[in-house]
């Protein structure tokens, strides 16, 4: 069981993460009750780490970007920065582009938004020494409809199970990570002015 303020820790560094133009667009979800765990599981086609986890964290993109939920942003800025909302235009300005796009772009921006969280997520849990592993491998779909997320005009992207590992099953954990060499990963600039 990952101690509560570790998952405190975790949930506040994915509070303060980077966003696009601060909007946050999308919700977390944390889960640590058994049998709802249970219920996933299946959804998430028996993957053991979505029960063997102590909390999942569900990360939510929005449907789409809405005038309510650009209101309910300006006034937290302006409540926060205690600064008046008309000085706050420009990032209204934002919010308009936003809804003058389709609910699909709406819905990819967010989805990409709730990425950038995710990459928080995992290195402050690894800074606390929790395990964590990003999940794409679930049936979003089925996922929304327990979880109820579309009367929150939510859609589900990823999901993250915290815990601990057991290193006498773990099979990876003497293995050596296997990533691309640094030369083929990375293109410096001199090789891009030649």
């Amino acid at each position: 069981m990952v101690p509560q303020e570790k998952v405190d820790l975790i949930l506040e560094s994915i509070r303060l993460s980077a966003s696009s133009a601060g909007f946050q667009p999308y919700q977390v979800l944390v889960i640590q009750n058994k049998e709802l765990l249970e219920k996933i599981k299946p959804i998430a086609f028996n993957q053991p780490q979505i029960t063997d986890a102590s909390h999942l964290l569900v990360f939510a993109a929005w449907e789409r970007v809405t005038p309510e939920r650009v209101d309910a942003m300006i006034k937290n800025i302006a409540r926060v920065r205690n600064v008046p909302e008309e000085s706050l235009a420009g990032i209204r300005g934002y919010g308009d582009q936003f809804m003058a796009q389709t609910a699909e772009q709406n819905f990819q921006w967010a989805a990409r938004q709730a990425y950038i969280a995710l990459g928080t997520a995992l290195i402050a849990a690894a800074s606390l020494e929790v395990d964590s592993t990003p999940m794409e491998g679930f049936d979003s779909a089925s996922l929304d409809q327990l979880l109820g997320l579309q009367e929150r005009g939510l859609k589900s992207v990823l999901i993250l199970p915290l815990g601990y590992r057991d290193s006498q099953k773990d099979w990876l954990l003497p293995q050596a990570k296997v990533r691309m060499p640094k030369e083929d990963l990375f293109i410096e600039d001199e090789v891009l002015l030649n």
